[in-house]
């Protein structure tokens, strides 16, 4: 009697459970999307909240199309949170207004599009670019 060659799990179910990570993927980058563009409501906590997501699941997301949403999202923080200090800072020259002003809409462009390329199913060709 002639076994099967097929091997286990069988290639429908490894498709499927490709298939399966990656909507799982894409579903926790927009919920990392939406947790970053509330963040000046909760006072920059789901920003943190966030962060901290993204860091802990940077390697899962490595090879895929979420990758580059995954450095967009760091960069947008990390900048964001200099941006932040640096107005804050100069608040008191009353210059620090202006500069709070321009790093939350900066942050608001760049989560709308990322959230809007990755809703398109668009490839961010340059995470690492400002705008």
């Amino acid at each position: 009697m002639e076994q099967s060659q097929g091997g286990y799990p069988p290639p429908s179910y490894q498709r499927a459970t490709e298939i399966d990570r990656q909507r799982s993927l894409r579903t926790l980058t927009h919920i990392l999307y939406g947790l970053y563009a509330i963040y000046w409501l909760t006072g920059g906590l789901t920003a943190l909240i966030a962060i901290i997501i993204n860091y802990v699941k940077r390697s899962d997301v490595a090879g895929t199309p979420f990758e580059a949403h995954f450095d967009w999202q760091i960069r947008t923080f990390w900048w964001g949170v200099l941006g932040h200090v640096i107005g804050v800072a100069l608040f008191i020259v009353l210059i620090g207004v202006p500069i709070l002003w321009a790093v939350a809409i900066w942050m608001l462009y760049r989560i709308i599009k990322g959230w809007l390329y990755l809703y398109d199913s668009k490839p961010l060709t340059n995470p690492r670019a400002w705008f």
